[in-house]
């Protein structure tokens, strides 16, 4: 069963794209319906790029794979080289990846951003916060509809907030919101 949620900081993911400017989006995680339907009819010229990393934890970061993680995060990162991001959303990813696997998905995602791209993310206020296995979906310009996950997610363990950001060398945090159960909900932009 599915609920909707308020967001604080979508509205100022999306207040700076102009009506007639074409725009890339990168959605971490699956292609749910409703998302797909709010870029359609936001009226958005836009192109999606969809890449469901959440599916590949189990696959991807195992301990003794031959190929290191930039490696592999590389594989899936595999976009158009002219390709430029002008929105990311990342969801909650960051609090499933270790510290090398936050810094792989930042530098294959560095020289794809937009001049001026933003992101929006979740992250945790307290890392002893329990996992919320949710997936993401927008409905309007600042409602989100959370699904929950059939199954938890392997190798949560979220990152402080000071932490993640020096992770995410070329993302700036410009805005952070708490949310109830000791959430962040994070405005991103990337650096000049």
């Amino acid at each position: 069963m599915s609920e909707q949620q308020s967001s604080q900081l979508l509205p100022g993911l999306f207040e700076a794209i102009a009506e007639d400017q074409r725009v890339n989006v990168l959605h971490i995680g699956p292609a749910l319906p409703e998302t797909v339907a709010f870029f359609s009819d936001a009226g958005f010229r836009c192109k999606l790029f969809f890449l469901d990393l959440f599916a590949e934890l189990p696959l991807v970061f195992q301990p003794g794979d031959e190929l290191t993680v930039q490696q592999r995060m590389s594989q899936l990162m595999d976009f158009p080289q002219d390709t430029r991001f002008d929105l990311c959303l990342f969801w909650d990813i960051f609090n499933y990846l270790d510290e090398t696997a936050i810094e792989a998905l930042v530098d294959c995602l560095r020289p794809q951003l937009a001049i001026g791209a933003r992101a929006h993310a979740f992250a945790v206020h307290n890392t002893r916060s329990p996992q919320l296995p949710q997936r993401f979906g927008i409905l309007a310009g600042d409602l989100l509809n959370l699904r929950p996950r059939p199954a938890p997610l392997p190798g949560y363990a979220p990152h402080p907030q000071a932490r993640l950001q020096a992770l995410l060398q070329g993302l700036t945090i410009k805005r952070s919101v708490l949310l109830a159960q000791s959430r962040l909900e994070l405005l991103l932009h990337a650096a000049a």
